[in-house]
C-alpha cells in the first residue's frame, strides 16, 4: 500500500469539480479498486435530527442496513463513541450487524465537522485480519477531505 500515492489520488478525487454524491461514489470506487481486500467501502451519516445514520454511497454488494441506530453493531458504535473502531474478526464482537456472511472484519473511521461526528467511512473485508496501521491512516486522512466537501 502506498500511502501517499492514494492520499494523492484522494485529494484528485475531492478537488474535481464533480458533486458531493459523485465524489463519494468515486472514494468508494477508487478504494475499492485499489485495495485488494477493502471488499465493500460505503459512508453512513447522520440522518437528520434522528439518532440514527443512513447509507449514503458505497461500492461492493447491496446491503439491507440502510439505516443504523446508533449504538448498535460497529457503525451505530461509532456514532457513539467518536472514536475508529478496528474489527479484525466479526464472529469475536457480541454487538456486530452482520453485512453478509463473506464478511469477516470491518473498520470504521468517523468523519468530524468542527468536532461534531457527521458519518462515517465503513470498510467490510472478506478476510480476517487484514487491517493495518497504514488502513487507519489512510482513511483518517479521507474522512478529513470529507468533511471539507460534504
Amino acid at each position: 500500500m502506498n500511502i501517499q500515492e492514494l492520499k494523492d489520488n484522494i485529494d484528485s478525487i475531492v478537488s474535481n469539480n464533480s458533486s458531493k454524491e459523485e465524489k463519494l461514489q468515486q472514494i468508494c470506487d477508487y478504494l475499492a479498486s485499489e485495495i485488494s481486500y477493502y471488499d465493500w467501502v460505503g459512508f453512513y451519516f447522520k440522518n437528520g435530527d434522528k439518532e440514527e445514520l443512513k447509507l449514503a454511497q458505497f461500492n461492493g454488494e447491496p446491503t439491507d442496513h440502510t439505516i443504523i441506530p446508533f449504538g448498535k453493531g460497529i457503525c451505530g458504535q461509532v456514532a457513539v463513541s467518536n472514536e475508529n473502531f478496528v474489527v479484525q474478526d466479526v464472529s469475536e464482537q457480541d454487538n456486530y450487524i452482520s453485512c453478509g456472511w463473506k464478511v469477516k472484519s470491518e473498520i470504521v473511521i468517523p468523519i468530524f465537522i468542527d468536532g461534531e461526528n457527521v458519518g462515517q467511512i465503513d470498510i467490510d473485508s472478506h478476510t480476517v485480519n487484514p487491517f493495518t496501521q497504514n488502513d487507519e491512516v489512510l482513511l483518517e486522512y479521507v474522512c478529513k477531505k470529507v468533511a471539507t466537501f460534504i
